[in-house]
């Protein structure tokens, strides 16, 4: 079974930064390709970013306002999601995942919370 670890959620005031780390125990590159979710309370689980196998990433819903950067270390074998200029309705726990075929993994979540 893949596990994903998320980390680098907390509290930030607006206008900040943070970056959030995935680590799968599995490689990267055994994935279809993998994604950064969010789910605000009250709302449903959105994606964020994507990235695939080949690298090119793609931005949907939230992560269209070029806050976001999704990035991938092959080597050390982790997600990234870099995001700036942080909103209150940034507020949200965040999700990595992967994706092969036929099935999908989920990470545990990390919390991110925008406020003074």
């Amino acid at each position: 079974q893949v596990q994903l670890v998320e980390s680098g959620g907390g509290l930030v005031q607006p206008g900040g930064s943070l970056r959030l780390s995935c680590a799968p125990s599995a490689s990267i590159f055994e994935f279809n390709g993998m994604a950064w979710y969010r789910q605000a309370p009250g709302k449903e689980r959105t994606m964020v970013a994507r990235i695939p196998r080949g690298g090119i990433a793609h931005y949907t819903g939230p992560g269209r306002s070029g806050r976001f950067i999704i990035s991938r270390d092959d080597i050390k074998n982790i997600l990234y999601l870099q995001m700036n200029n942080l909103i209150p309705e940034d507020t949200a726990v965040y999700y990595c995942n992967a994706n092969e075929l036929y099935r999908q993994y989920w990470g545990q979540g990390t919390q991110v919370t925008v406020s003074s």
